[in-house]
């Protein structure tokens, strides 16, 4: 009798703890900024955080003119692929950056140099073979980011099997990225994990790179804090 009533009390438990974490509100992070206008627009539908890619490669770059002078709700992700930690450091304070997304290869001693002056979130690329012990060393971070795995560090718009990402356990909140659009972002929502901290749209929301669509995005905001 004991065993059978600790058994339905874990379950309880259990189930407790998952409504707990759907009723969090998930962070939103929109991604891939570039114009005053779009930028405009899109904190006017007040997402979390708003991304900015330094990364020269992307065709979501910045350009080397960008500023962004006037405040804005939402707080500022820069987002580098393999930078100079000078370049970063110089770069963050230009542009009032509240956190750092390193989106490449960098080590484990490369983000411990920064993490002492900015927030960091450690972008990831998963596909199946994903090695997730490797996750252990960078717990110091204050996110990742799990996205698809290409050659190009991100913006691919494709999304890969997020049952994947059940292998991890680490302690570290993520943000779900990786070809999130409408026609699977309700899929998106209605998968669970415990780490799972909000989610990371781009291309999927665009009408060309770095302009983001304001329709498109409200009806993802409107879905996203309903659920």
């Amino acid at each position: 009798m004991f065993l059978v009533q600790n058994t339905i009390l874990k379950s309880l438990a259990s189930k407790k703890k998952e409504l707990e974490l759907k009723v969090k509100e998930s962070i939103i992070k929109v991604c891939g900024m570039r114009t005053l206008e779009n930028i405009r627009a899109v904190d006017a539908l007040a997402p979390d955080l708003m991304g900015f890619i330094f990364y020269r490669n992307s065709p979501r770059y910045v350009g080397e003119n960008f500023r962004l002078d006037e405040d804005i709700s939402a707080e500022r992700v820069g987002v580098f692929v393999n930078e100079d930690l000078t370049s970063i450091q110089e770069l963050a304070l230009k542009h009032r950056l509240d956190y750092l997304q390193l989106h490449g290869s960098e080590t484990v001693e490369y983000c411990n140099e920064l993490k002492g002056q900015f927030k960091l979130i450690k972008a990831f690329g998963i596909d199946a073979d994903f090695d997730f012990s490797v996750l252990n060393q960078y717990e110091f971070c204050d996110y990742f980011v799990f996205d698809t795995k290409t050659k190009k560090h991100g913006g691919s718009g494709r999304a890969y099997d997020w049952n994947i990402l059940n292998a991890y356990a680490g302690s570290v909140p993520f943000l779900l990225s990786g070809g999130l659009s409408l026609d699977n972002l309700p899929s998106a929502i209605n998968w669970s994990h415990p780490q799972l901290a909000g989610y990371d749209l781009n291309s999927g929301f665009e009408t060309s790179a770095a302009i983001k669509d304001e329709s498109l995005l409200r009806k993802g905001f409107e879905l996203m804090r309903q659920s």
